[in-house]
């Protein structure tokens, strides 16, 4: 046997049994498939009791308990909720609220994530930790000078009926646009980094100014990001209720979640009542989402692969 035949025998892979290799049994992918079933599951449940309680007609809960089995259902509920506690015009308060919050901090955001990573400022990591450590502020902390604040900054009487910022629809913007906007310039500056510079040295020899390298090359490829922040921006605005109780003295300014407040009596509260108004208050979410479903889900995606 020379030589070259027994390196070549030597350096030749080994050949898998029969059988093939046996492969080790998943027990990961099991455990992550339980833990993310089990977390839907959870995350579901007081949703579903939610719409079960809705559909059961307060009678019957009263008499066997909102725990049993039920007996009949009805959708007399909803159409209840809906008239007692208008919810139509609660409904165009949020919407007076949210849809200029979610545009004024889009806008921003955008902005001021641009400037912090396009242009050259020794101010820059300092301002974008400025802008991170707001989201590190309780709103609970600020309410009582807040309060204060608003009781003395004046607004021309088209912008505020009450001429001040307190109980105003203009104050609850303003609010909402300072809280959210720290955690949209931190998404956006990282979303920005991302984009290859070579792009914009392209654009620079080209002749191009600043507002165009942000208008029509950066905001273009920041939609998926953009999309995935104003859902989560409409939600947070919408369902929030604490700024609205406190920076509001006027029930028919508030936003829709103080419908469900109006539903409760002082003694008896109707909860297959309030129930109800509640699944109608979610609805516009959850058509936001949809809406927004692709652009929501390509943003977080693309926000995770790029680095």
């Amino acid at each position: 046997m020379t030589t070259d035949t027994l390196t070549r025998r030597t350096s030749r892979p080994e050949q898998p049994a029969a059988g093939g290799p046996r492969k080790p049994k998943p027990w990961g992918q099991i455990a992550s498939q339980v833990f993310l079933i089990s977390a839907s599951v959870l995350w579901l449940l007081p949703i579903a009791f939610a719409l079960y309680v809705a559909l059961r007609p307060y009678s019957e809960t009263r008499k066997y308990g909102y725990v049993s089995m039920p007996h009949s259902f009805t959708l007399k509920n909803f159409s209840e909720a809906w008239t007692q506690s208008d919810m139509l015009h609660f409904f165009w308060n949020s919407v007076m609220i949210t849809v200029p919050a979610v545009i004024i901090v889009l806008a921003l955001a955008s902005g001021v994530a641009f400037v912090l990573t396009r242009v050259n400022s020794r101010l820059n990591i300092a301002l974008l930790i400025l802008f991170t450590a707001g989201n590190l502020l309780p709103q609970q902390v600020i309410i009582t000078p807040l309060y204060r604040i608003y009781l003395k900054i004046t607004l021309p009487h088209f912008l505020s009926s009450s001429g001040l910022m307190y109980n105003s629809i203009f104050g609850l913007v303003t609010i909402n646009v300072a809280f959210q906007l720290g955690f949209c310039v931190f998404v956006l500056s990282n979303y920005m980094k991302s984009i290859p510079g070579e792009m914009y040295e392209a654009a620079l020899v080209d002749g191009a100014t600043l507002w165009t390298r942000f208008w029509k090359l950066t905001i273009p490829l920041c939609r998926p990001a953009l999309a995935a922040l104003a859902t989560l921006l409409t939600t947070w605005i919408y369902n929030d209720f604490f700024w609205a109780i406190t920076l509001m003295s006027s029930g028919d300014k508030r936003p829709v979640t103080s419908a469900l407040a109006n539903l409760q009596g002082q003694f008896v509260s109707n909860q297959n009542l309030i129930a109800a108004a509640a699944m109608i208050a979610a609805i516009p979410t959850l058509v936001v989402y949809i809406l927004l479903q692709k652009q929501f889900i390509a943003g977080l995606s693309l926000g995770s692969s790029k680095g």
